[in-house]
């Protein structure tokens, strides 16, 4: 990628969050994160391009060299900043424009600056050689795994209703989803595979922004160093990840669901099946979430409780429509080097929660009124490095009264919140009869498996990506925040407002329907 011959023709817009705007590049596997702030700041940008620089420097050092540390390097991508020309950012803003969600047109692509966030384009993995079927990659947002403990929690309720199921009520009655979504997040970092498939089933029903799933247009990807040259030819490597499913923010639209089948069947049509072309629709989605489960405790074998967390009453969420006498025997643990093990062991560094938190925050607040200059040096706004991972590592057991204590605790709640708030991303690959003979199996043994109904191969890589570094001036707003969920969930008792809509059928009752409707089809 030369940063002096960029064309905005050549990148597309591919999403957006609260803070930044993402386009992907159309041919190689690389996407562009550029800030955004208020419209009404457009023509006077709230910083310099300097401080601009220093904002996304500190996203990759956060990601690098703290996070890195915590969830493992082999799940993190941490990018590097680049500086791009101005004409071309300008240009770009007004091609991708037309494109963005109006509800998101609130806010303005930066153009002033010209520094940006150069990542891999985690929705469209490399490739050693084609496949008959493009590789998949699915996004989730899991969100907090576990039921808070901590003695300075005031509503009874929080320790027995997980935040993710009472926030679904807080964001229904304020219609920024018009219908609630069943999934709990204890189901899915349960490390019980029933609980977990259960929980995937659901996202599945009602995505929201929790659950995506990108296709590659193409059975090649290539990729390209982040910067500088390349020698390797780049025609014919259509590489960018198309979103085939996910919902709409404060959208009533039902998901297609026999849409989504349709993509999902020649990924899972093997054995006797692949002769008849024949395959239940219920099959299909029982053996994607499967092997979304398995990648999900894929990493090495290596297991580790962590039911042991908080007890055997306090792993479950209450408002799980989950049965805990459907669980039979089988493993109540993660793997202890799991994508879900690292995360939630991050999480639960927060282990005061936002009402024990909050009173610290005030002191560091204060300690910073007094001494304006010691804000540097308690690196609350960064440097994240070595020296910042010491301090959260290093924390004091019991509060001594000091404002290190109290910097240590608001370090560890920052980072704990940008755990909650990641993105895992899986990214499928199927594995191509060519692999499969390589394995050196008799051919007796192929034919047998080819003609059971062994699952399909696929090979994969998990990846965990939106670690930036919460704002400390944002610990406020999030205790009003945490007040407003907690109170709306008292005062309706967990009873859904007028007007929403009921959860959507069980999808696994609708894939039977259509199934029977298949067999009915005349021929």
């Amino acid at each position: 990628m030369e940063l002096d011959k960029m064309d905005e023709n050549d990148w597309k817009y591919h999403g957006e969050g609260n803070k930044s705007l993402v386009v992907s590049h159309v041919q190689l596997s690389r996407v562009l994160r550029l800030l955004k702030y208020p419209a009404e700041d457009s023509e006077n940008p709230p910083q310099t391009a300097e401080q601009a620089f220093r904002q996304i420097q500190n996203i990759v050092d956060f990601s690098s060299n703290v996070m890195s540390s915590l969830l493992g390097e082999k799940f993190i991508h941490s990018g590097e900043v680049v500086k791009l020309p101005l004409e071309f950012v300008r240009q770009l803003s007004i091609k991708v424009q037309h494109q963005r969600p109006a509800w998101r047109c609130d806010k303005v692509m930066d153009i002033y600056s010209g520094c940006a966030l150069c990542l891999p384009n985690l929705t469209s993995p490399p490739l050693h050689q084609p496949t008959h079927t493009p590789p998949l990659c699915i996004e989730i947002k899991p969100k907090c795994g576990f039921l808070p403990s901590s003695k300075h929690v005031s509503k009874d309720i929080k320790a027995k209703v997980c935040r993710f199921c009472m926030h679904q009520h807080y964001k229904v009655a304020n219609g920024k989803w018009k219908r609630r979504s069943l999934y709990c997040p204890l189901d899915l970092f349960s490390g019980n595979r029933q609980r977990m498939h259960f929980a995937i089933r659901h996202l599945i029903e009602e995505p929201q922004n929790n659950f995506k799933i990108f296709k590659m247009r193409g059975g090649n990807a290539y990729i390209q160093p982040l910067i500088g040259n390349s020698q390797a030819s780049t025609n014919n490597f259509p590489s960018s990840g198309q979103c085939i499913y996910s919902s709409k923010e404060g959208s009533d639209e039902l998901m297609d669901l026999n849409s989504l089948l349709h993509q999902l069947r020649p990924y899972f049509l093997h054995g006797i099946n692949r002769i008849n072309s024949h395959m239940t629709n219920k099959a299909v989605l029982n053996e994607f979430i499967q092997v979304l489960v398995n990648a999900l405790l894929g990493g090495g074998g290596d297991e580790g409780v962590v039911t042991d967390r908080q007890g055997e009453g306090r792993s479950f969420c209450e408002a799980s429509l989950f049965n805990k006498e459907r669980i039979r025997n089988g493993s109540q643990c993660l793997p202890s080097d799991s994508v879900l093990f690292r995360i939630l062991q991050t999480q639960m560094l927060d282990t005061l929660d936002i009402e024990g938190l909050y009173p610290l925050y005030r002191r560091v607040e204060q300690y910073m009124q007094d001494f304006p200059k010691e804000r540097t040096h308690l690196q609350i706004d960064g440097p994240y490095n070595e020296a910042f991972l010491e301090k959260l590592q290093k924390s004091l057991a019991e509060d001594d009264g000091s404002v290190e204590y109290a910097v240590a605790k608001v370090h560890q709640y920052r980072v704990a919140m940008t755990a909650k708030d990641c993105s895992i991303m899986i990214a499928l690959v199927p594995r191509t009869e060519e692999e499969d003979d390589d394995e050196g199996l008799p051919s007796q043994r192929r034919l047998r498996d080819f003609m059971s109904s062994r699952p399909p191969a696929f090979s994969y890589s998990v990846s965990i990506l939106d670690l930036d570094p919460k704002p400390f001036d944002s610990i406020t707003s999030q205790l009003r925040l945490d007040q407003k969920i907690v109170s709306c969930y008292l005062r309706t008792g967990g009873a859904l407002p007028k007007g929403s809509l009921p959860p959507l059928p069980d999808i696994f009752a609708a894939a039977e329907r259509e199934d029977c409707t298949l067999l009915l089809h005349s021929m």
